[in-house]
Order: C-alpha cells, then structure tokens, then sequence
C-alpha cells in the first residue's frame, strides 16, 4: 500500500512538472519604437548678412516675379540699367537695402551687389570701405586675387567660391562665390555676390 502511494505521488509530480514545462514562459515587454527623430527647422535668414546665395529673402535663382514680392519693383524704372534689359538688367529695388543693387539675367535673379554706401556686411563680416588685406588675411587661401581691370595695384578683385568655383573663368550655372572689389586705396569699393555673373566687370558685359 506505501509502495502504491509512493508511485502515485511521483507520477503527480512528473506530471505536473510537464504540465509546467508546458506552460508558455513570459516575455518581457516589448521596448516601445523610438519615436521618429523630427526634421531640425531649416536655420534662418539673416535679412541683414550678404552670402553668396543671397540677402534675406532675395535668393540667388528666384525668379524676376519673386524678387519683387520681396523687394519691390525698379525704384528708377526709367532709367537704363542694360543695353538688352530682356535679358539682363540691373537696379535698386524700391525696397531692398540702401545702395543694394540686383542683376536680373534671363528673368533670374543672378548677382546681388553693395555699392558705396551699403552698410551690409558679407557672412564673414566685411563690407564696403574694409581693406583688400584684412580680406584676404581672413579667407587665407580660399580667396583668389585678380588684377582690376581699370585701377592699378594695389586695386584688385578678391575672389572666394563657396562653391562649384575654381581660379579659371567659372562658368558652371550652380558655382556660388562673392567677389570683394577693391580700389586703389586698397579699400572695398563694391561687393559682389551670386553666380558666375560676379565675375562680370561692367554691369552685364
């Protein structure tokens, strides 16, 4: 009889040990999906800094129609601002900056320029009446220097590609530079920013 219940007892106890094995083990909680990292907000414009792709909203390649939702027409309309002005003109927008002047090349805004009088500063913080020294001191061997056309030395053009620029005449569309136009005082006397049209010395030609 001891040895029957003996039995009894170890078959209830294998059998509830299968039944345990049976028995799905618990998982942990599934760790929740990191949420998607959201887009950073495209960094500001700084309506008063000069770059090579623009001042403010007036961007290098917008449109003759966008400029002006921006700026405003030809303050002078009058006046001649290019022999084919169809294909490309140059004026002062009745509402951009003082002495802040635009090149319109094939209905696209192609070159932005300060000339005397403009208190706009490039991105790197120079502008009309700085020295072609401190420029070139600053950009070190990224500005490339080019003899001026009209004045003698120490006169000169300082070059600085931002991009798709080389020391050759640049052509390609999408180069992006500023060209700092230094007189023969040695003093910025317009400064330049935009497509390969900077490169241009006499309005559009």
């Amino acid at each position: 009889m001891i040895r029957f219940a003996a039995v009894s007892a170890l078959a209830l106890l294998t059998l509830a040990a299968c039944e345990r094995r049976d028995d799905p083990v618990a998982q942990p909680p599934a760790a929740a999906a990191p949420a998607p990292a959201e887009a950073a907000p495209p960094a500001p414009v700084d309506a008063s800094t000069l770059t090579a792709d623009g001042l403010g909203a007036a961007r290098i390649g917008m449109t003759r129609a966008d400029l002006v939702q921006v700026w405003g027409e030809d303050s002078q309309p009058n006046a001649v601002g290019g022999s084919d002005p169809a294909t490309c003109d140059e004026f002062h927008p009745v509402n951009a900056p003082t002495d802040v002047r635009v090149m319109i090349q094939n209905g696209v805004l192609s070159r932005i320029t300060l000339s005397r009088g403009a208190t706009i500063k490039t991105d790197r913080g120079f502008g009309v009446g700085d020295t072609g020294m401190a420029i070139k001191q600053a950009y070190g061997g990224a500005v490339f220097a080019q003899a001026h056309k009209y004045q003698s030395a120490p006169a000169e053009d300082l070059f600085v590609w931002s991009r798709g620029g080389s020391t050759a005449f640049v052509t390609d569309p999408a180069a992006r530079g500023i060209r700092y136009e230094v007189g023969s005082d040695g003093k910025v006397m317009m400064v330049h920013a935009g497509d390969p049209s900077i490169q241009l010395v006499e309005g559009c030609s």
